[in-house]
């Protein structure tokens, strides 16, 4: 696949999935703005043809000067992965306002600023794509999530309504529900379902292995080549859909 030339924007693009996705996108031609909220683990990551820039997605007047810096020097944005996101998980008889908002502020209105903001120079184009990373906690209910599967499943609902709006236009809406991936994000988990319950690191992590139908943890780069098979041209009839990549169906 040949991305020469197109602008792509990728958020939490320093670690793990973001990462994954925008070495793709590079290697692929592309010119990769990749934000994230600690500019020095951008600088460290960034390769060819990736470009680093400090954003906190839950700030809007920064997301709208970053944005709009990134399109002043590299064009408009075409290919517009929304994946900043934060896995915490509480009760929800334990989850008090702060927590909920904490939340919401990152998965749901973060994407929301991105995307808004992304496609201001995308609709000047002939062609984009809009990916949004959401999780299988947004197709089905995860024990302890309560805020974080209702943050993802508001990411599929506003995808799906995008996908309307600009349907048969030469943009596509997609977002990927990933399992459990092999990132920091699962040695975290770890360490707090251990902290929770009472059960080793071993024993946690397993918790996590089972809950994807084959068994196992999920590369990252499964997720990038997911989310580069939905930039491929001949991806265009791709539209409005989660994309499961949990080793089956749930």
């Amino acid at each position: 696949m040949d991305l020469t030339g197109k602008h792509a924007l990728v958020t939490g693009g320093g670690t793990g999935i973001g990462l994954a996705i925008a070495k793709a996108l590079a290697e692929a031609g592309a010119l990769v703005t990749i934000t994230g909220r600690r500019l020095n683990v951008l600088e460290k990551v960034a390769e060819a043809n990736m470009f680093p820039a400090a954003m906190d997605v839950t700030d809007e007047a920064q997301v709208v000067k970053v944005i709009e810096d990134a399109v002043a020097a590299r064009g408009p944005i075409q290919i517009c992965v929304a994946n900043a996101g934060i896995a915490v998980g509480k009760k929800l008889h334990k989850t008090d306002t702060v927590f909920w908002r904490q939340v919401m502020a990152t998965n749901l209105d973060g994407v929301f600023f991105t995307i808004r903001e992304s496609m201001r120079s995308m609709l000047t184009t002939d062609w984009g794509r809009v990916i949004a990373v959401s999780s299988i906690a947004g197709v089905r209910g995860l024990p302890g999530g309560g805020a974080y599967s209702a943050s993802k499943h508001g990411v599929i609902g506003m995808i799906r309504s995008i996908s309307e709006d600009f349907m048969g236009q030469p943009y596509t809406f997609n977002s990927l529900c990933p399992g459990y991936v092999d990132t920091d994000v699962i040695t975290r988990n770890i360490e707090s379902i251990s902290q929770r319950s009472g059960m080793n690191e071993d024993e946690a992590r397993d918790v996590m292995v089972q809950a994807n139908r084959h068994k196992r943890l999920i590369a990252a780069e499964e997720v990038a080549a997911a989310a580069m098979w939905l930039c491929d041209p001949n991806s265009g009839s791709v539209n409005g859909q989660e994309i499961q990549i949990a080793g089956g169906k749930v």
